[in-house]
């Protein structure tokens, strides 16, 4: 049996009646879309009054413009204030006994009606098999509920609502759901929701894409997408299998409930004496409550800077203790220096921005027992190279106080960049003890990287500086010449790893520690005279 629903007139000559096969439309599903304004809640009223004794119908009304059915056709008001499994289980009652209602969300603010919306759109969808009645699911200001972004709701309410949405749309049918959602927007409502709609009602939009869309939707031109601003309220464009097959305008026939806001009318002023009005405002009634007096605010505290709070967080002490022993200047220096070689050592450090490394080192730092932040950040920089380069008395395989030029690869490095100090340094401690040109790999080390690329950037820009001179053998190795030093490293593999380095030959080793010039190869820039 074909129901066939009025839902007004079309526009232009004839003025015939527009109707709405209304088996088809359980089938396909209905999307409105409108301004604000252009009558879209006028439109969903006179479908709920024309279709209220053959379907049963559910409204999910966030306004509260719908509960005016009740008194004309028997709908049930449902506040949308119970919890949301006690909205779960009315839902299910609602399709056992086949009650048309309206879930009224007025008095909820948007969270809460996106929660109690997904609560009673799931138990409707979970309804027991033998309960899958046909049932016209009309949800007003569909974009509250399925929104296309994130807003000021949180991420679990809005998904849950979005999901529920989803499933009114996607899977309903099969379920005999079948969604009527009115947005505003095209725009502002959720692609997946959206897509799934057959048949269309467009009325009145200015924006130049809403009107793009909504002509998209229905498949007329330029021109015809004009037609959209023209609309009057209450008009609307329709396309569907119930509906109409080609475009057809249409205006909106009357409806007998209204809804309780209503629209704004126009009314006369009191008329009244000037000093009549200011008594009326400025003078409390008998019967007024009291003035209410807000608490005063309070005054707005003051942003604490990562500095300030992690010094308060080292002063801070649960319990008292005793006082920390009075460390002396070498055993604070000691304790930096280790500090500096464990975040060196440290693998996950490297690639990691200079500021996180440094925080990391206040906090070794206070776990010593040490005052870090006595190392300023470009300080820090410059040691942190050093330290990643491995150049400390130990490690250059030259005495500092003995050897001069130790003394002066320190100075030459200061006039460079904080980043390449240690790069110069490690490759001045190869020279000077007559080993082979560290890796690609390990240059990348002293300068915090992990890309070898990134490394032989620096060592041409460093050369271009005219500290250093690079050439490559015939065998293919690497020698890096140092002349402010006079000295030179040994052959070495640009791939070789940082802990297999090639090993010069011993008696290389030997010129260097009497202090002579060291000939790699016979081809060295300082060959010994």
């Amino acid at each position: 049996m074909t129901v066939g629903i009025e839902m007004g007139v079309s526009l232009g000559a004839g003025a015939e009646p527009a109707l709405m096969d209304l088996e088809e439309l359980l089938a396909t599903r209905l999307l409105v879309q409108g301004n604000s304004g252009s009558g879209k809640s006028h439109l969903l009223r006179r479908l709920l009054e024309q279709s209220a004794g053959a379907v049963q119908q559910v409204v999910i009304d966030p306004e509260g413009d719908f509960v005016t059915l009740a008194a004309a056709h028997g709908h049930v008001v449902v506040d949308g204030a119970h919890g949301e499994s006690d909205l779960q289980a009315i839902a299910a009652r609602v399709r056992a006994h086949r009650v048309s209602v309206v879930l009224d969300l007025e008095s909820l603010d948007a969270e809460a009606q996106m929660r109690a919306a997904a609560a009673f759109l799931g138990g409707l969808f979970e309804a027991e098999r033998a309960h899958w009645y046909p049932v016209l699911v009309v949800v007003d200001e569909a974009q509250v509920f399925a929104p296309a972004a994130a807003g000021e709701v949180s991420d679990e309410a809005r998904k849950a609502s979005l999901g529920a949405m989803t499933n009114l749309m996607c899977r309903g049918r099969k379920r005999g759901l079948a969604g009527v959602i009115a947005t505003q927007r095209l725009a502002k409502l959720a692609k997946n929701v959206a897509a799934e709609a057959t048949n269309f009602l467009m009325g009145r939009t200015f924006l130049d894409i809403d009107m793009a869309r909504a002509a998209d939707l229905l498949g007329l031109d330029r021109r015809g997408a004009e037609r959209f601003r023209d609309l009057a309220r209450g008009e609307f464009v329709a396309l569907g299998p119930a509906l109409s097959r080609r475009p057809l305008a249409l205006r909106i026939g009357p409806v007998f409930t209204g809804s309780r806001a209503g629209s704004p009318t126009l009314i006369p002023l009191p008329q009244a004496a000037t000093a009549d009005l200011r008594a009326l405002i400025l003078t409390r009634a008998d019967d007024e409550p009291a003035a209410w007096t807000p608490a005063p605010r309070a005054a707005p505290t003051p942003r604490t800077t990562p500095a300030e709070l992690m010094r308060e967080l080292g002063r801070h002490r649960p319990e008292p203790v005793e006082a920390a022993p009075t460390l002396s200047e070498a055993e604070i220096r000691e304790g930096i220096e280790a500090v500096l070689r464990g975040i060196a050592d440290d693998r996950d450090a490297a690639g990691q921005p200079v500021a996180v490394v440094y925080q990391d080192f206040l906090v070794r730092c206070r776990m010593r027992g040490l005052d870090g932040e006595a190392i300023s950040l470009s300080a820090f920089r410059r040691r942190l190279g050093v330290a990643r380069a491995g150049v400390d008395e130990e490690a250059a395989g030259v005495d500092p106080q003995a050897d001069a030029r130790w003394e002066e690869a320190r100075s030459v490095a200061a006039a460079l960049p904080d980043e390449v100090q240690g790069l110069f340094l490690l490759l001045a401690r190869a020279a000077l003890a007559a080993e082979p040109c560290p890796g690609d790999e390990a240059l990348a080390r002293a300068i915090g990287s992990r890309s070898p690329g990134r490394a032989r950037r620096l060592l041409s820009y460093i050369e271009t500086r005219g500290t250093i001179v690079c050439r490559m053998d015939y065998r293919g190795n690497r020698v890096v010449a140092l002349p402010g030093l006079g000295c030179e490293t040994a052959p070495g593999d640009p791939k070789a790893s940082p802990g297999d380095p090639k090993a010069p030959p011993s008696e290389v080793k030997g010129l260097a520690r009497e202090g002579k010039a060291v000939p790699p190869e016979g081809f060295g820039l300082f060959a010994a005279e």
